[in-house]
């Protein structure tokens, strides 16, 4: 498949890129929203549809499967078409299958239509990070990419608070089915407003889409994410390790046919620019201790200390709210402080951790201390993670952008998957005897890995330092 599309002679800028940064983060919000606004509804959901368990866990983790499979393919993929195109297309998609789940008279259908929702939002969100490193430059892009962090963290924090709103308001009797049907006006504006104010970006001519690499490169992460996430409800039988292998064998494929390809999916020498290879390592550990510390202080609020999910979100946040506002904000602290908020802020998040399971340990509900650990973690993760982005992508040169977005976000969304998958089977293993022990252990581990990225974060402030 090759295109031949010729680019325009003057180039494609928007002439309002704050308009239409907020359009796009939009779209992202939505999209991060639904990883966890259907956690709320499960009961809902049984019940209405008298789905079986295994039918919720699909549920939950189909979206992230759809999601996952797709983010490289969808970087490359909006190089190839066009960001603008590939945005809107999966923004109408996700959108159309928010409307299906919305609707679904069974649990197949809600399963199949989570999967086809989260591969739309695969579509939609790596064009969102190559948009910033096309139309933004400087001390533009990195408060574009505050911006982008800030979205990110709120969003997370956010899913579980909104689900338990819409499902205790029960719109119009609809029940769990508002936590779907909401993306639909808001997806429809999004995608209005990108085709006004979203440039084009023309398609690349004579490149051709990687079809070993897709064929490759779709399965491998289905066959890595599956028995991730659906690992411990199902007592990790033989298939989850065997699925395990075959991922990771086919990864190493995908990595042999990308040297080797004219046009490959991912150009894999993005790696060999300053500050990404050791930024995606930061990430990767910044992130998966992350998603651990959501998923297993959440559990614990829950199932250790019998709040409801809608409590147990508005406890978590305060330190969501300021990791947003820190992570916006950053870019207007001294230059010269830059580099190091990174790996200074993970030590803090790491204290935070620490502080936060010494809370918790007696079985209570952790006083003050929880409340200063959460606001500890969301003001040093809120400084790391912008100065991350920003400093993994100061040297990748715009032909380099869907390269570095694909990886970017398919880093994002599986360290997050491997540190819930991981930090999760271990707190919940520990939890049969108790819940305090088990959240305590959990976050001291979390605090090692934190300290290990902290390390990666010195090599990426190196990186970016040297001219």
């Amino acid at each position: 498949m090759t295109l031949t599309t010729e680019a325009p002679a003057v180039p494609d800028r928007a002439a309002r890129p704050w308009f239409m940064l907020a359009v796009l983060l939009l779209g992202q919000f939505m999209a991060l929203l639904d990883v966890t606004v259907v956690n709320v509804a499960m009961t809902d959901i049984r019940t209405d549809l008298h789905a079986s368990g295994a039918a919720l866990q699909l549920v939950v983790s189909g979206y992230t499967v759809g999601y996952a499979m797709l983010l490289i393919t969808g970087a490359r993929l909006g190089e190839l078409f066009g960001r603008r195109r590939l945005f809107v297309a999966g923004v109408l998609a996700f959108t159309v299958c928010s409307l299906l789940c919305g609707f679904a008279p069974d649990p197949a259908t809600l399963v199949v239509a989570r999967i086809a929702q989260g591969a739309g939002a695969a579509l939609m969100m790596p064009q969102v990070l190559s948009v910033i490193q096309a139309q933004f430059t400087g001390p533009s892009r990195a408060r574009a990419l505050s911006a982008y962090t800030a979205v990110i963290s709120v969003a997370f924090v956010s899913g579980q608070v909104l689900g338990g709103v819409l499902v205790g308001a029960d719109l119009f009797g609809a029940g769990w089915r508002p936590i779907f049907l909401v993306n639909v006006p808001i997806g429809v504006l999004v995608a209005a407003l990108a085709v006004k104010l979203v440039p084009g970006g023309a398609a690349r001519a004579g490149r051709r889409l990687d079809l070993a690499g897709l064929a490759l490169a779709v399965p491998a992460v289905v066959l890595v994410v599956l028995p991730l996430v659906l690992g411990h409800e199902t007592g990790w039988p033989a298939w989850t390790f065997g699925s395990l292998a075959a991922g990771v064998l086919l990864a190493v494929l995908f990595v042999v046919v990308e040297r080797r390809v004219r046009d490959p999916l991912v150009d894999l020498r993005v790696l060999k620019i300053r500050g990404v290879a050791p930024g995606l390592a930061a990430l990767a550990t910044g992130v998966a201790s992350y998603g651990g510390f959501l998923f297993c202080v959440a559990l614990h609020l829950q199932a250790g200390l019998g709040e409801t999910a809608l409590a147990a979100g508005l406890t978590m946040a305060p330190g969501g709210v300021v990791f947003g506002i820190c992570g916006f904000f950053w870019p207007k602290l001294p230059q010269r402080v830059h580099a190091a908020l990174t790996p200074c802020g993970y030590v803090g998040s790491a204290i935070a951790y620490a502080l936060l399971g010494l809370s918790l340990k007696d079985g209570g509900k952790g006083g003050t201390l929880f409340f200063a650990a959460l606001l500890l973690f969301g003001l040093s993760m809120g400084l790391a993670f912008g100065s991350l982005m920003a400093h993994a992508l100061t040297h990748v040169p715009l032909e380099r952008a869907a390269d570095a977005s694909g990886l970017l976000t398919t880093t994002l969304q599986l360290g997050q998957v491997v540190g819930v998958a991981t930090f999760g089977s271990l707190f919940l293993t520990l939890a049969v005897d108790s819940s305090a022990h088990a959240i305590t252990t959990t976050m001291t581990w979390a605090a090692v890995l934190l300290v290990v990225g902290a390390g990666f974060a010195v090599a990426l402030a190196r990186a970016s330092a040297r001219r």
